[in-house]
């Protein structure tokens, strides 16, 4: 039994893009994933979204831009005037070489991003969301250019926040770091992650001091050795979590905790609740087939 589907978008390959526009929306499409890129948009509802392992409420106005072959789902009340518009486009975008040109890095780096989930922090009465709403109204050439306006503009936006956990995105850390023994390191971690890993392992495969990588590890990425470790296991175990029917002892085992009590502390800390209580709330919002 399959709790998430895989969705063939109705995008053809002489399409730029397709907009999907869905006034009083029913909010009916199972937990799906598809390889094209995913712009979108609700509009006057509150609900939760699930994308990747993170599931969150949200009210009013909700702007998200979802990488490929991330699962992803709404469930928003039914409310009279609700308004949901998604835009996808193909997955090859990103290999486009007009995009490594130094005038679209920043499109570029969103491009990347997204495989996390990038949520704007915007409302219905941003610019961004007029240009959505007035995409459909456009014809001809002038749609790509306003397309890509749009993109750039959600590139450019100082107010995104990336939704699921690294795990999505392994490769994050490393872009960021721009290190090859960083990469060493997180190679190593996702390779390991379900077994025990001391310090000291992973400072000998970059010939360092454990307190060395420490260090420096902090410095090149901005964050604390340990707690990579963490959200690596708990990515993997989020999306066990909503993939599998595993207990929640198989789970932590499967992922590397030590012990069940470890495991419930570190989930609760990062998620906000049990892993108990997140798949509960994952399987309220997933249809089931």
């Amino acid at each position: 039994m399959s709790y998430i589907q895989q969705e063939i978008p109705p995008i053809s390959e002489d399409d730029l893009f397709i907009i999907l526009n869905h006034p009083d929306a029913k909010f009916d499409y199972a937990t799906h994933f598809h390889s094209e890129y995913e712009l979108n948009m609700v509009l006057n509802t509150k609900g939760k979204r699930i994308v990747g392992d993170s599931v969150e409420t949200f009210t009013d106005f909700d702007l998200v831009l979802i990488g490929p072959n991330i699962p992803h789902a709404w469930r928003g009340e039914i409310i009279q005037g609700n308004h949901v518009v998604t835009i996808q486009f193909h997955n090859q975008l990103l290999d486009f070489p007009i995009l490594n040109k130094k005038m679209f890095a920043l499109i570029k780096d969103l491009l990347q991003k997204s495989s996390r989930g990038v949520q704007f922090l915007e409302n219905k009465n941003s610019s961004l969301c007029r240009k959505i709403l007035n995409l459909p109204n456009l014809t001809g050439f002038n749609v790509s250019l306003e397309f890509l306006s749009l993109l750039y503009e959600l590139a450019s936006s100082p107010n995104q926040r990336l939704l699921a956990s690294n795990v999505f995105d392994s490769e994050s850390v490393v872009r960021e770091s721009k290190s090859r023994r960083i990469s060493k390191v997180c190679n190593f971690v996702n390779a390991n992650y379900m077994c025990p890993i001391k310090l000291p392992e992973i400072a000998a495969e970059i010939n360092m001091s454990p307190s060395a990588l420490s260090h420096f590890f902090k410095k090149r990425t901005s964050r604390n050795l340990i707690d990579y470790v963490n959200d690596i296991r708990l990515g993997y175990a989020t999306k066990m979590l909503f993939e599998t029917t595993h207990s929640i002892n198989e789970i932590a085992f499967l992922c590397g905790f030590n012990n069940i009590a470890n495991f419930n502390r570190v989930f609760k800390k990062s998620k906000g609740q049990t892993p108990s209580e997140f798949r509960t709330d994952i399987h309220k919002i997933l249809t089931k087939y």
